[in-house]
């Protein structure tokens, strides 16, 4: 199932090149308004999600690209395990680890993860996010799918003879 590796391919692609067209294009903290409850807007994260320990003074720098790295060798060695039925799981899988690379990319090269997606109502503002951030909870969303809901199909299914396994 490693042939599903194209689609980290692309999430990375697609997220190191807007990230450099918002640098170049976006005023840091300046909105540029898209459509209602919706701007482009540059950003920096030294943290996490949330900006979580944003202010931790330096080391989380590396501690987040470690952590992604070994959670990479994770998902590749889930992908080699896979059956040719599981291609969601695969497609999930390929999301997730291109978005964690688009982030390590930036952590590696600037020391911080570039944001500029920012979805708001009235005086309420979401995190801004970027297209990594984006690949990563849509593949979380659909492996959290298929645990939940596909899994118990799974465990249902019939084994071709008309037969409950």
């Amino acid at each position: 199932m490693l042939k599903y590796l194209w689609i980290t391919f692309i999430v990375i692609v697609l997220d190191q090149i807007s990230k450099h067209l918002a640098e170049y294009y976006l005023a840091y903290h300046v909105p540029l308004p898209v459509m209602p409850m919706f701007n482009l807007t540059l950003s920096y994260n030294t943290g996490a999600a949330f900006s979580f320990l944003s202010e931790a003074g330096g080391w989380q720098r590396w501690f987040f690209i470690g952590l992604a790295l070994v959670v990479s060798g994770f998902i590749l060695a889930w992908l080699r395990k896979l059956q040719p039925q599981e291609k969601w799981i695969a497609v999930a899988l390929g999301l997730v680890l291109g978005g964690a690379l688009g982030n390590v990319i930036d952590r590696l090269l600037i020391g911080k993860v570039i944001d500029f997606i920012q979805i708001y109502y009235q005086q309420w503002s979401w995190p801004i996010f970027n297209i990594a951030d984006s690949a990563i909870t849509i593949g979380v969303a659909i492996l959290l799918f298929d645990a939940f809901f596909a899994g118990r199909k799974k465990a249902g299914d019939d084994d071709g003879q008309g037969q409950q396994s």
